[in-house]
């Protein structure tokens, strides 16, 4: 048998813990390899059609090495990302802090756990993911950005109701160092060059599409692959995509066993026993999991035997992170003292341009659970999807536009003003553009518990009740800015099955001071396994409040300080 190969460093998932610990650790001279299971996605290569579509799900047993995995749980579901930058491929590209007095956790009972680090300890850490990441802002004050209508309306609703508004830090590229934002421009790098990328490709200031959440086939968003990813590549890091890790176990001397099948491209589209797939072996001197908070918690879980030591608080304190979806539907204004219909266009823009913070009871003046609210967006091709839902409707203007041309054609009249009748046809798009919906996140409560079934199937039991107050202060809120702005509020209709869906999951790995408190330190370093680091949404300690990404990264670049420490011992 040959000797596996050995690596400085191993990292098992590319998402924003992962891919930052890889370049922080090549940057220091080591030579490191990074395993991802999915595929490289360049400029143009994420699904657009409905037969791309339908196959865009991650399942290689089924043929399917696509972008999206759904973890189905009682309660709850999970949609995740497969492909070389994680979870910001899909992202709604939002970077908030966490707030300074949020570093807490609710127990079921009302209890207050504070989180082993701080703001403080995390702010040197934001500050250098920012400056890698090239965050910008929405230019709202600037043509053609000054009219987006969600972003106003959303500004409107929050003054209205006396709410804190803002427009956060955004993942997305408006306009170049060189040039003021404008969409569709190539982007250039200082010395102006264009495919100064992993993927050599041009990438093109955002388009307000709508379509980052499923992936920006124009390079706008400044998905890990352009930064954290590319600056590891420079530095002669082995990224291997395709490589689904199996097995985790610890060797003699402090050193790590990995072990993971190869999804061969050429096997997409055709069912494969990927049960009969030959395991690669690597060995490693630093292991770090950065699988995602399903991912990490299924592999510690699957191989807890191999690392008998493990805390027993694994796979506990998971939280969707309050993730909830409503819909502000048939908006209203008064215009000229007329009631007309209030243009949202939630097409248009980035998916997410602007957030409402409602404080927690740990604020001063704050009651309850503190929670964000988000504007949400998405591709255009579903606004004709929505307008064509009206099948009562358009069959009405079908008839009535096929009528005018038969007239037409049995009268010889060559004057059908067919524009107009086109118009007619196309109606007056009420249902798309008055339509906006509304995402919150914020300060559930973390009472639920993973574990491993008899097949070993990642199971959860998460129930929504550990967190009514939240969710009931959430869907007000949300009830309180439609009656803002002339809107019915829709709650999320799995409501009515008991259901939620988070893409935000946390936990299961948890941060703590002890191996009493959690699975790993206050370094990220699994308690009793030196240089075994878990580098993901799995160690926080509860929800973060607002979108996690900034929070893992910065958590990541802040265990990586640790793990590159000289003075310290195994």
């Amino acid at each position: 048998m040959s000797t596996p190969e050995h690596f400085d460093a191993v990292v098992v998932g590319s998402g924003f813990g992962g891919s930052v610990m890889t370049y922080r650790l090549a940057e220091a001279g080591l030579r490191v390899c990074l395993l991802e299971r999915g595929k490289r996605y360049p400029p143009g290569s994420f699904a657009r059609s409905p037969r791309e579509m339908r196959d865009n799900f991650w399942d290689p047993s089924e043929g399917h090495h696509g972008l999206f995995q759904i973890w189905k749980f009682s309660g709850i579901d999970g949609i995740v990302s497969a492909g070389l930058g994680g979870g910001s491929l899909i992202y709604a590209n939002v970077f908030i802090r966490k707030d300074e007095r949020w570093f807490y956790r609710r127990g079921l009972h009302g209890e207050r756990y504070d989180w082993p680090v701080t703001r403080a300890d995390l702010d040197p850490h934001y500050d250098r993911v920012r400056d890698v990441i090239n965050l910008q802002q929405f230019p709202l004050g600037r043509e053609p950005y000054a009219q987006t209508p969600k972003t106003l309306a959303m500004r409107d609703g929050a003054a209205a109701a006396g709410l804190e508004w803002f427009t956060p830090d955004l993942a997305v590229t408006f306009g170049d160092p060189a040039n003021s934002p404008i969409p569709g421009e190539p982007i250039r790098d200082t010395n102006g060059v264009t495919t100064n990328n992993l993927h050599k490709r041009t990438r093109y200031t955002c388009r307000l599409c709508g379509e980052c959440d499923i992936g920006c086939n124009y390079g706008s968003k400044n998905t890990l692959d352009y930064n954290y990813l590319t600056l590891a590549d420079r530095l002669g890091v082995e990224l291997r995509d395709h490589c689904e890790v199996r097995t985790l176990a610890p060797l003699d001397g402090h050193r790590y066993k990995v072990s993971y099948v190869y999804h061969d491209p050429l096997t997409e589209g055709h069912r494969t026993d990927t049960s009969k797939l030959p395991l690669v072996e690597l060995t490693t001197d630093r292991l770090v999991l950065s699988a995602g908070t399903f991912g990490t918690a299924f592999l510690m879980l699957k191989n807890r035997a191999n690392f008998p030591g493990l805390s027993n608080k694994l796979g506990q304190y998971f939280s969707g992170n309050g993730d909830y979806l409503g819909l502000l539907i048939d908006a209203k204004e008064e215009v000229d003292g007329h009631t007309v219909p209030r243009v949202l266009a939630p097409s248009h823009g980035s998916v997410i341009t602007s957030t409402i913070r409602v404080p927690d009871a740990a604020d001063e003046g704050g009651t309850g659970p503190g929670y964000y609210i988000q504007d949400g967006g998405y591709p255009g091709f579903v606004d004709w999807v929505l307008e064509a839902s009206n099948v009562e409707g358009l069959l009405h203007r079908a008839l009535r536009f096929v009528g005018h041309q038969v007239f037409g054609w049995l009268t010889h009249d060559k004057h059908t003003d067919i524009d107009r009748q086109i118009e007619r046809l196309i109606g007056d798009a009420h249902t798309s553009s008055t339509l906006l919906p509304v995402l919150g996140m914020g300060l559930d409560t973390p009472g639920a518990q993973f574990s491993l079934s008899n097949k070993q199937f990642l199971e959860l039991n998460w129930k929504a009740n550990d967190s009514s107050e939240y969710f009931d202060r959430v869907k007000a809120t949300m009830h309180d800015l439609a009656d803002r702005l002339g809107a019915r509020f829709q709650e999320d209709p799995l409501d009515y099955l008991h259901k939620k869906v988070t893409v935000h999951p946390v936990g299961g790995c948890s941060m703590g001071n002890t191996v009493e408190e959690g699975v790993v330190s206050v370094n990220g370093e699994v308690f009793g396994y030196p240089r075994f680091v878990i580098a993901d949404g799995s160690v926080m300690p509860g929800p973060v409040g607002p979108n996690p990404s900034f929070t893992i990264a910065a958590l990541a670049d802040r265990f990586a300080d640790r793990l590159l420490d000289p003075s310290r011992t195994p």
